[in-house]
């Protein structure tokens, strides 16, 4: 039996898709389609139910996936047992939203570069939205966003959520915490329309009976930072980002009336049956982004 069409079933069940299973393993729908039929061949029973538009697996294709994941667990084994004593390539497809880069991405994958020397990243920062779709797709292996990725087959965990604050340019530092009234004087900046911060920023003004206050959104960090270096505004962050990036910029954080909800974080990943180094890899990354250490990081400067 080809482990080759052994894998390309193994993703068709996962995805529940020949087209995105063809797009994971840089195949052609044709070719997935005829590794399916192979297997079918060989076994003598239906592994997919073809009789409408909605996709399932026969009984039979459901008992041979057990079968199917553990053929391509035994296959890994034996690499490690009898092949080389060197460490096997690893690739480890993970996304993030922007807040993320900007305070524990970076970090993360260089805890994870010292467990794994040979590991091959494949980074995408993108908005909520965009994660937890590539996930589902079968496109990324872990992902750091705002809401859970609903999916077949994917694990959606919490992680603490990041409280959000006011930032301003560096010559605020040290002024007093704002009032709603001088709040409402300013240009007010926020992520992309849409996005959590945004619709949360509009939800703390409603709270205060304002619902037509002018809010500026960015679809960038570094472009929201240039803004508020120059005076444009007052932007919402997170507070674990607004303190890495005042070591790069000048803007400081600024305490306010007006409470700002936090942003919620959730990772979601797959688990695969046959990659358990990959697994690893992935409950590494968790318990990386659940440490203490990234409370820490949450915690207000220390006056100098």
């Amino acid at each position: 039996m080809n482990l080759r069409f052994v894998e390309a079933f193994v993703w068709v069940a996962r995805l529940q898709s020949i087209t995105r299973t063809a797009e994971k393993l840089f195949l052609t729908q044709s070719a997935v389609s005829s590794r399916i039929n192979a297997l079918e061949e060989e076994l003598g029973v239906p592994l997919i139910d073809r009789r409408d538009r909605v996709f399932r697996l026969t009984n039979a294709g459901n008992r041979f996936l057990d079968y199917a994941e553990r053929f391509l667990a035994l296959q890994l084994d034996l690499k490690r047992e009898l092949g080389s004593p060197e460490q096997l390539p690893l690739s480890l497809r993970v996304g993030g939203i922007e807040t993320v880069l900007h305070t524990w991405m970076i970090p993360l994958m260089e805890s994870l570069k010292g467990d794994y020397p040979k590991i091959e990243f494949e980074l995408n920062v993108e908005m909520t939205h965009v994660l937890n779709e590539q996930v589902r797709r079968g496109g990324l292996d872990l992902v750091f966003s705002a809401s859970p990725a609903i999916g077949q087959g994917i694990t959606n965990v919490p992680l603490a959520p990041m409280e959000m604050i006011f930032v301003g340019p560096s010559e605020m530092d040290g002024s007093r915490p704002l009032s709603i009234h001088a709040l409402l004087e300013t240009e007010l900046l926020t992520f992309q329309r849409g996005s959590q911060p945004h619709v949360a920023l509009l939800e703390s003004l409603a709270s205060v009976n304002v619902r037509d206050k002018r809010v500026h959104t960015i679809s960038s960090i570094s472009a929201l930072v240039k803004l508020v270096e120059s005076e444009f505004g007052l932007a919402t962050l997170p507070r674990s980002a607004a303190i890495e990036l005042q070591k790069r910029h000048r803007i400081v954080p600024l305490e306010c009336e007006l409470l700002l909800q936090s942003l919620p974080l959730y990772a979601n990943y797959w688990s695969y049956s046959g990659a358990p180094e990959l697994n690893e890899a992935i409950s590494k990354a968790l318990a990386f982004a659940r440490s203490p250490k990234m409370d820490e990081r949450a915690l207000p400067l220390k006056p100098n």
